[in-house]
């Protein structure tokens, strides 16, 4: 029989922390550059690359305020198993599966990290390896990777226990829902997802199933197709032959970091497996209408190493099989206006026969695994059926909640589907403020030495917030504060900036003169923004986050000696913070200060939220070896300096977080 039961379980993890109190803004007026491809890419594989790929994380705040401290914590998890399965879900983490158990032979299929232990990855910055995130929205790690969902236990159509986990998604607006099922004595685990657009207008859409399963040096990842979108972070997108000359589907064999994004023809039923040497594995298999998969592989690279290291303390390695609704990840489909979205998922033990697995008769050992899945078809559709049949009954129990927005939007008029449960109770601080001005018609202005709350952005919610400003009470500091960040996050950088110079004018605070920073910034005005960077941070001097954004500020205006002077001030809490030690090794090497910047670069030094893809590290410490190799040859630096550093003083391995081949190795 099938089981649900909600438990609190304890795990390795580190602080996730508090969220950083400033508003991430997108350089207004600028999109991201497209995709880039080469001619081997077809048009039809074209038509979306770069589509609602330019969206910023407002109204999302960033979490960027975890350690690295691990110790026993507690974990809220949910659990569903039968005679053969055992799933577990982490509710206050994006309803991630953890961890996926066959029973018979106690194995887990997942790669379950040790450690909960977030990095600076998402769209939000926190971020964690393993298990199977649920990535909706738009193009990256989601914004809820690292948030509460709601749960609850539905009554399935045969009397077993459902495990609905949903939540409102803000930037695009929608609701969505998961429906975990596990029929009595099946080898399979099912989620039905479901995708509602209420709006009146169509939403760039998302999704991906990011799947960790352990990587071994015999694992081999196979996927019906004879072909691949391959991108190395570096260069351009290509389509190549699978296995191909090298064999890319064994990741050691890959030297830098690597997207494979597999041409499944579209009348295949999409699958995805990674099998070790005795051809046993996870296998994920879908409806048509999930047709992207991919394989990301971290590289045998110094870099692709250190992040494998830095991501889980015990040096256990995984790599990614992922399921998507697009062609590759760097794109969105546009989902129309009032449209609803569904699929069936399944995820079970995968055994097949090893000589064929890793024959080299490619056709051979994808058939292998296709002669394993000729029942899948139908039960997947079965699957479909009898989830849809339930997918509007409201929860027997509401076992976890998740945020208050949805809440919030319903308050403001939104209608939801009966089985997506927002209610009152989720409501909280953060939406206070913004339920003040739906019920009473302006926002509460509050003290400026507090922080200002949570973000909002939208037309609907900019015009209740212009409305109030001649209402008694609403024309305030605070409104001004909002009113700017709305404007910005449109593109119309000069309303913004009256908002916030009217904030300023009104109220003296920190985050209106930092919003103004930002904007200087983004105009190329470096002093400027310098200036509004320090007048900021004398009003808030205990925000971490601020003290980063000042010295990187002066950094980037060439005042290197006054950002040393800057950080000596600091606290020792911020003042040995890893971002701030680094900012001090850039700034100690351009004022020629290189003892102090060998100290930094070559001792213990962390930066707990370095972000992927950020070389940082690795640049500082060649421009400082640079330097010293020419201060003992009495020259400046030279490109013949340059080439020889590189050759021969690599970066220690603490440094070294590059993820192309090039660079890495």
């Amino acid at each position: 029989m099938s089981t649900l039961s909600i438990q609190d379980v304890e795990l390795n993890g580190a602080n996730l922390g508090a969220d950083n109190p400033l508003p991430a803004f997108r350089v207004a007026g600028h999109s991201p550059s497209p995709v880039k491809f080469d001619e081997s890419v077809p048009a039809e594989a074209r038509k979306y690359l770069g589509f609602g790929c330019d969206t910023g994380v407002l109204p999302y705040s960033i979490q960027d305020g975890y350690d690295r401290d691990v110790r026993p914590r507690k974990f809220r998890v949910a659990i569903l198993e039968n005679e053969i399965l055992r799933a577990m879900f982490l509710l206050d983490l994006g309803g991630r599966m953890w961890s996926l158990i066959h029973k018979p032979t106690n194995r887990e299929m997942l790669f379950r990290n040790p450690v909960f232990q977030p990095a600076n990855l998402a769209i939000r910055n926190a971020w964690f390896s393993g298990g199977v995130e649920w990535n909706i929205g738009l193009h990256g790690h989601t914004p809820l990777t690292c948030a509460p969902l709601f749960a609850g236990r539905v009554d399935g159509p045969n009397g077993e226990p459902i495990l609905r986990m949903w939540e409102w998604e803000r930037i695009r607006r929608v609701p969505y829902q998961m429906d975990f099922s596990l029929p009595s004595g099946s080898p399979w685990l099912f989620v039905r997802v479901r995708i509602v657009n209420p709006n009146d207008e169509s939403v760039p859409m998302y999704w991906w199933s990011n799947i960790a399963v352990p990587e071994t040096p015999t694992t081999r990842v196979l996927a019906p197709a004879d072909h691949a979108y391959n991108f190395g972070y570096t260069g351009a997108m290509t389509r190549l032959a699978v296995p191909g000359d090298s064999d890319n589907t064994y990741p050691v064999h890959a030297r830098g970091s690597s997207d494979f994004f597999y041409d499944i023809p579209r009348d295949q039923i999409p699958w995805i497996t990674a099998l070790d040497e005795n051809g046993s594995g996870l296998i994920q298999a879908s409806s048509n209408n999930l047709r992207g998969r991919k394989l990301f592989l971290w590289g045998m690279g110094a870099g692709g190493r250190r992040w494998q290291q830095f991501l889980n303390t015990a040096g256990n390695n995984y790599v990614e099989i992922q399921a998507g609704l697009a062609q590759t990840q760097y794109e969105c489909l546009p989902m129309p206006a009032k449209a609803e979205w569904s699929w069936v998922e399944a995820y079970g033990l995968m055994q097949a026969d090893a000589q064929h697995v890793h024959s080299h008769d490619w056709k051979l050992a994808r058939d292998e695994v296709e002669s394993h899945l000729v029942a899948l078809k139908s039960e997947l559709a079965h699957r479909d059926e009898a989830l849809r049949s339930i997918q509007d009954r409201s929860p027997a129990e509401l076992l976890h909640r998740g945020s208050g927005w949805g809440a919030l939007e319903r308050k403001r008029g939104a209608t939801f589907p009966t089985g997506m449960i927002f209610d009152d109770e989720s409501l909280g601080g953060e939406q206070s403020p913004w339920l003040h001005l739906i019920d009473k018609g302006v926002l509460p202005e509050s003290d400026p030495d507090q922080r200002p709350g949570a973000w909002m952005i939208g037309p609907d919610w900019q015009k209740l917030l212009k409305e109030s400003l001649p209402r008694k009470g609403g024309d305030h500091w605070l409104s001004h504060l909002h009113l700017g960040v709305m404007a910005y996050e449109t593109g119309d950088a000069r309303s913004a900036e009256a908002h916030w110079a009217t904030s300023v004018t009104e109220r003296r605070n920190a985050w209106a003169f930092r919003n103004l920073a930002v904007l200087a910034s983004h105009r190329g005005d470096r002093a400027l923004a310098a200036k509004w960077w320090s007048e900021a941070y004398a009003l808030q001097p205990d925000v971490l986050p601020l003290a980063i954004e000042n010295a990187e500020g002066m950094l980037q205006a060439g005042w290197a000696d006054q950002v040393l002077t800057f950080i000596e001030s600091l606290p020792a809490s911020m003042r040995t913070y890893g971002r701030i030690r680094m900012i001090e090794a850039r700034a100690a090497v351009a004022t020629d200060d290189l003892d102090r910047a060998e100290r930094i670069l070559a001792g213990d030094l962390v930066v707990p939220d370095l972000r992927e893809g950020e070389v940082g590290l690795t640049d500082n410490w060649y421009a400082l070896q640079e330097k010293k190799l020419a201060r003992s040859r009495g020259t400046s630096v030279t490109d013949e300096i340059r080439k020889e550093v590189r050759k021969n003083f690599p970066p220690p391995k603490h440094l070294d977080f590059r993820m192309a081949a090039d660079d890495s190795l």
